[in-house]
């Protein structure tokens, strides 16, 4: 535990297919053109993911959280809803600013990075494969988040962790 005054150290929290089971409106992801307002429109709707639920809330004894997405910046009163809804910890919310298209891996390497001139970052929880991958290689401690269900194998294609791996890395989108 830090001492008196001292900052508490950080645990960043990605929210898709971290804490959200995203795997209801995928399905807007496998249509061309994707449709990203009904992607985005249908997070209210997400169940929480309560492996993810309980390792925030055991984290939060000890650390200051923060809440890492790749959601686009519009979507902030809705996705701190959804938070305080699902009774997480208290933390700061950091989203992806408006038409930032940049693969998730570079707009969350830079965040942390930033976040690690401020105070220490223990801990990164993501699902996203290439974010885990930029994390460690630039020396962050990163728990990969691969407890979202995957659907059955007939599935993979268009309800698999592609479409979202495609959203996040490709099109930065999430």
């Amino acid at each position: 535990m830090a001492s008196p005054g001292a900052a508490l150290p950080l645990v960043v929290f990605d929210i898709d297919g971290v804490l959200a089971d995203v795997r209801h409106r995928l399905h807007y992801l496998a249509t061309r053109p994707k449709n990203w307002d009904a992607f985005f429109a249908a997070a209210q709707n997400d169940r929480v993911l309560e492996v993810g639920a309980e390792f925030a809330k055991r984290a939060a004894t000890t650390h200051e959280i923060v809440y890492l997405t790749g959601r686009p910046e519009r979507l902030r009163t809705a996705t701190q809803s959804w938070l305080d809804e699902q009774q997480l910890p208290a933390g700061r919310l950091m989203m992806r600013p408006e038409g930032d298209r940049r693969p998730s891996a570079v707009v969350k390497l830079h965040e942390l990075r930033r976040l690690r001139r401020e105070s220490t970052v223990e801990m990164l929880v993501d699902d996203d494969p290439s974010v885990v991958d930029a994390a460690r290689a630039a020396g962050f401690t990163v728990q990969h988040a691969d407890w979202m269900p995957r659907p059955a194998d007939d599935e993979q294609s268009l309800f698999g962790r592609d479409l979202l791996r495609d959203a996040q890395h490709r099109e930065g989108r999430t």
